[in-house]
C-alpha cells in the first residue's frame, strides 16, 4: 500500500505533540474555521464538534489535491453551558473558577477526509473531568506558569493543570485534545495501517526487547515489565534531571545530610538493592515527597521542617522508598502514559525538548500520587523498614495524626502530601496492622471521606 500524506487542520501544540508521540508524519495545514459555540436547536455536544470538525476538514481539503486531512475540535460542557477557549486573562480565570466547582464533560469531535477517494469519517469522544476547588491564588499561580489562552477550559491536563484534576470517567487523551484510540480506528477504516502500524510496532520492538517478567517479592505476583532495570534508571534519570532544573536543590547541607543519612539506613534492610537510591531535599515549602522510577527520592524541605524527629522523617523516606521497591512509579507511567510516550525518556539525547515535555508530564503523572492499594501497600512496606533499621514505627502514626491536622486547619494546597495519599484513619490502621496492634473501631470509619467527596 503506498503513503498517503497526512495533513492536521490544527495548529494546536498538544495536537501536534500527540501525533508525532504516535509516529505519524504529517503536515499542519490551518484551515482557519471558527468554531461555532452555540448548538442549533435539535443539535447536540456531539453533534456540535462533530460539526465544527468537519467544517475545518472540509476547509483545509480544499487546499490540497490528495492525501488525508484530520480535524478535531473540542468543548467543555458544564450545566448546559459550552466553554471553549478564553478570550483573554480575565475570561479564562472566570472560566476556571466556574468549572473548578462541579464536574464537566469534554467532548472532541474528529473528522477524516480522505482527498482524491471520496471519503470521510466524522466521530466523537466525550470524558468526564473531576477537578478540585481552585481559589483566585491557586489560578494565578497556575497563570504564572502556564498560559491559558488557546486551551478548552483554560487548563492543560497534560502539564501543570493535572495538579487540579481529582480523577476522569473516559479517554485521558480526549482531555488532551486528540482522543488517540478513536483516531487510530478511524485511520484504520481508511486503511491506513502500515503508515500507523508501522510507527507502533517500532516503539513495541524497542520496549519489548527489554520486557521481562518477574516475581516480585512484595506484591507476591508475578508482574511484567516492559522496562529493563537499566531503562528504568534512565528514565528516572531523565524525570530527575527536568526536577532540578525545575525546582531549587537546598544548600543546607546538614539537611540534605540529615536525610540522606536517613535514607541509607532504610535501603540497607529494602528488599531491593539492584539500583543505587539518591535522596535529595527541594527548597519547596509544601509538604511532600515524591519517588522516581530507578531509585530517586526528593523531599520538599517544607516537609523535613514539619517532621517532630528522625522517626518521623525515616517513616516518610521508607513510605518512598517502598514504592521504588515495588515498582509503582514504573508501572503507573507504563499504563497511563503509554509506551511511545516514555519511549522519548529512553531513546531521546537527554537535553533535547522532547525529553523535557515527557520528562515534565512523567513527574506531574507521579506528583498526582499512586492508587489507593499501591499507597498502603507502601505503608505497610515502610513500618517493616522502619523497624528493621531501628527507627520506631509508632512515629509513622504521629506524623499521619499531624498531617491529618494540617488537612483540617488549612484547604489542601496543589502539591500537597495529602492531597496524593489515602485517608489519613486508611493508613494508620494499615500500620497498625503490621505493627500487630489491637485494630479498633474508629480505624475503620473513613472520617474524611464524605467530607473530601
Amino acid at each position: 500500500m503506498l503513503m498517503r500524506k497526512i495533513y492536521l487542520a490544527s495548529k494546536s501544540r498538544a495536537r501536534r505533540k500527540l501525533l508525532k508521540l504516535c509516529g505519524l508524519k504529517f503536515k499542519v495545514l490551518s484551515s482557519g474555521i471558527k468554531e461555532a459555540r452555540r448548538k442549533d436547536k435539535g443539535l447536540s455536544y456531539a453533534g456540535l464538534v462533530k460539526k465544527n470538525a468537519l467544517r475545518k476538514a472540509q476547509r483545509a481539503a480544499l487546499k490540497i489535491k490528495k492525501g488525508i486531512i484530520i480535524a478535531a475540535d473540542t468543548i467543555v460542557v458544564q450545566d448546559g453551558r459550552i466553554f471553549g477557549k478564553p478570550r483573554d486573562f480575565n475570561d479564562a480565570r472566570r472560566m476556571l473558577k466556574r468549572l473548578s466547582r462541579k464536574p464537566q464533560w469534554l467532548y472532541t469531535g474528529l473528522a477524516l477526509i480522505d482527498k482524491g477517494r471520496d471519503k470521510r469519517l466524522v466521530d466523537y469522544e466525550k470524558t468526564k473531568v473531576y477537578m478540585d476547588r481552585l481559589s483566585d491564588e491557586e489560578i494565578s499561580r497556575y497563570f504564572t506558569k502556564v498560559s491559558p489562552l488557546g486551551k478548552a477550559g483554560s487548563f492543560d491536563i497534560q502539564g501543570r493543570g493535572a495538579f487540579f484534576i481529582r480523577r476522569i470517567e473516559g479517554c485521558f487523551y480526549n482531555v488532551v485534545g486528540l482522543p488517540l484510540r478513536k483516531l487510530y480506528c478511524m485511520l484504520n477504516k481508511l486503511g491506513v495501517r502500515m503508515l500507523l502500524s508501522l510507527a507502533l510496532v517500532s516503539s513495541f520492538s524497542y520496549l519489548l526487547s527489554g520486557c521481562s517478567t518477574e516475581y516480585n517479592l512484595v506484591t507476591g505476583q508475578e508482574e511484567a515489565f516492559f522496562y529493563s532495570t537499566d531503562r528504568e534508571v534512565s528514565i528516572g534519570q531523565a524525570i530527575a534531571k527536568q526536577v532540578e532544573n525545575e525546582y531549587k536543590l537546598s544548600e543546607d547541607p546538614l539537611v540534605q545530610k540529615r536525610v540522606e543519612d536517613i535514607g541509607k539506613k532504610i535501603v540497607n534492610v529494602c528488599d531491593r538493592k539492584d539500583i543505587v537510591y539518591q535522596f535529595k531535599v527541594l527548597e519547596d515549602e509544601e509538604i511532600n515527597a515524591v519517588s522516581l522510577p530507578g531509585g530517586f527520592v526528593y523531599v520538599n524541605k517544607g516537609l523535613v521542617d514539619k517532621v517532630a524527629n528522625d522517626d518521623e522523617l525515616a517513616g516518610v523516606l521508607a513510605h518512598e522508598v517502598a514504592h521504588i521497591v515495588a515498582r509503582h512509579s514504573i508501572k503507573k507511567l507504563q499504563a497511563v502514559m503509554g509506551y511511545s510516550f516514555l519511549r522519548v525518556l529512553t531513546v531521546v539525547v537527554p537535553g533535547g525538548g522532547q525529553v523535557g515535555g515527557a520528562a515534565d508530564a512523567a513527574f506531574l503523572e507521579l506528583m498526582l500520587g499512586y492508587s489507593r492499594k499501591d499507597e498502603l501497600l507502601a505503608d505497610e512496606l515502610a513500618t517493616r523498614y522502619m523497624k528493621l533499621a531501628g527507627y520506631n514505627p509508632r512515629c509513622m502514626i504521629d506524623f499521619l495524626k499531624t498531617l491529618q491536622d494540617v488537612n483540617r486547619r488549612k484547604p489542601l494546597r496543589p502539591r500537597s502530601y495529602l492531597k496524593t495519599h489515602p485517608y489519613v484513619p486508611d493508613r494508620i490502621r494499615v500500620v497498625k496492622q503490621e505493627l500487630g496492634e489491637k485494630i479498633g473501631f474508629t480505624d475503620y470509619i473513613n472520617i474524611e471521606e464524605k467530607k473530601n467527596e
